[in-house]
């Protein structure tokens, strides 16, 4: 529709001036003041100015034709008739796209013109935000395609057919970043899913298992702090993934609630039992039986690890309770042992007074002086009593080496003396005599075989004699 009598016709959509959208880009021709010679110059006829070619649109991918500055040579993209009437040139012919009458036909080219200037502007900063990726690509493409759609009937004195060709890039451009923002929000969310998706697994795997409770419960919240940080997910497939690890954290919850709550009970009754324990030990406490109640310590030290522990503010308590009556019993036995063992010393130093004496006796020149004195030596021996246990041994060692050389002694003296021994050998001897005596009386008889026995049995008898006699001259 033309613009009529005015600059700007309320029926032509109204541009915003250079000024008000951005700075001309890097590279765009500035517009020269109207009215100087070559603008007026560019004003020619109609006929002396060449139709502009017709733009292609660009392929996707391909580089639109640069847009020229309208403000430079607005007479190359239309003319003002006589009339007033403004035409702007394209490669499909002229077009009316206002009235001018508020000055020279220069002016009124370089009025649409600018205001063509502002509209390639407006596409430049379309362009740069998409290449930027500053821009929203959905907005781009609104606003590109609006600008599009409205240059057939824009009031603009310009080359269309580049702005077109420019705006074309910029929709393909923007339905691509477009397609890619869409794709990025696809790749995020399956992302968040994912990373949500791991969380929930994760909170069911130790809801189910877990018996680290601080650690799990630890782990659990900060589960839930990294859940509030993931975003992009669609609320449907949120609030599935929600329910699942609230549930989770439910099921750990009671899981974990009766787990304390069995370990309350378990420790009541550790702590019965300790406080029975308790009173045993502190009635043993007093006891002088050092070895059978030592013993019983023991045990009761054993049933004490094996009742568990009691509740943590009791616990420590009851133990030094405990404690406190095995210390009093061991304590006194301590002092008793260290008494007693100061007595054993002593008494091992009377023993070896005594030993030393023993080891002076000479059984070989006196034997029954000698019996005599190894008799009061062992009375007073048995009256000194207990020797410390790592010194028994090495005393009684040595008296007994005593007492072995007395009996030596004596039962060398018993061998020579031994009235049996003699006899045994006149015993023999005799018998000796009679089986000779019946040899030759056999023989005298003619009785041969008679004396070979007697002979025999003789021998045999001689065999005897002799050993019994050496045995008694060996005494």
């Amino acid at each position: 529709m033309a613009e009529q009598n005015t600059p700007r016709g309320s029926d032509v959509p109204d541009v915003p001036d250079v000024a008000d959208v951005a700075d001309v880009p890097e590279g765009a021709e500035a517009a020269p003041v109207p009215g100087t010679p070559a603008d007026v110059a560019d004003t020619a006829a109609p006929a002396d100015v060449p139709a502009p070619h017709k733009v292609p649109h660009s392929p996707g991918g391909a580089q639109a034709p640069a847009v020229p500055v309208a403000e430079t040579h607005p007479s190359r993209w239309g003319r003002v008739a006589d009339d007033g009437t403004v035409y702007v040139r394209t490669a499909d012919g002229e077009r009316a796209v206002g009235v001018w009458q508020a000055g020279s036909p220069e002016e009124g080219l370089m009025h649409y013109a600018r205001r063509f200037d502002d509209l390639r502007t407006e596409v430049e900063l379309l362009e740069s935000r998409l290449a930027s990726g500053a821009g929203d690509p959905k907005q781009a493409l609104s606003s590109a395609t609006h600008l599009r759609d409205g240059l057939a009937e824009a009031a603009v004195v310009g080359d269309l057919d580049a702005l077109r060709a420019r705006l074309d890039q910029v929709v393909t451009h923007a339905e691509k970043a477009l397609e890619h923002s869409r794709q990025e929000r696809e790749r995020a969310r399956a992302e968040a899913i994912a990373r949500k998706q791991a969380l929930v697994e994760e909170a069911e795997e130790i809801a189910a298992t877990s018996t680290q409770w601080k650690a799990a419960g630890d782990r659990l919240k900060a589960i839930l702090e990294e859940w509030k940080t993931i975003k992009g997910v669609d609320r449907k497939t949120d609030d599935e993934l929600w329910k699942r690890f609230s549930k989770a954290r439910e099921s750990f919850s009671r899981r974990r609630g009766s787990h304390f709550a069995e370990l309350d009970k378990q420790r009541a009754a550790a702590k019965r039992r300790k406080e029975e324990l308790i009173e045993q030990a502190e009635a043993l406490s007093d006891s002088t039986d050092w070895g059978p109640t030592a013993s019983r310590y023991k045990e009761l030290m054993a049933e004490w690890k094996a009742a568990g522990r009691a509740p943590k503010d009791a616990d420590d308590a009851l133990w030094q309770r405990f404690r406190a009556a095995q210390d009093a019993f061991f304590s006194r036995r301590a002092a008793a042992f260290s008494e007693r063992d100061a007595e054993f010393a002593e008494n091992a130093t009377r023993k070896e007074e005594l030993l030393v004496e023993a080891e002076k006796i000479d059984p070989s020149s006196n034997l029954d002086a000698a019996k005599a004195q190894f008799r009061r030596i062992q009375e007073m021996w048995d009256e000194i009593g207990k020797v410390p246990r790592d010194r028994i041994r090495e005393l009684d060692g040595r008296l007994k080496a005593v007492a072995d050389r007395i009996r030596s002694a004596e039962d060398a003296r018993w061998r020579r003396t031994d009235p049996e021994a003699e006899a045994r050998a006149a015993q023999f001897r005799e018998r000796v005599e009679q089986f000779e005596a019946q040899a030759a009386k056999a023989r005298a008889a003619g009785d041969e075989r008679r004396a070979k026995q007697a002979e025999a049995q003789a021998a045999q008898w001689r065999e005897w004699l002799r050993t019994a006699e050496q045995a008694v001259a060996n005494r």
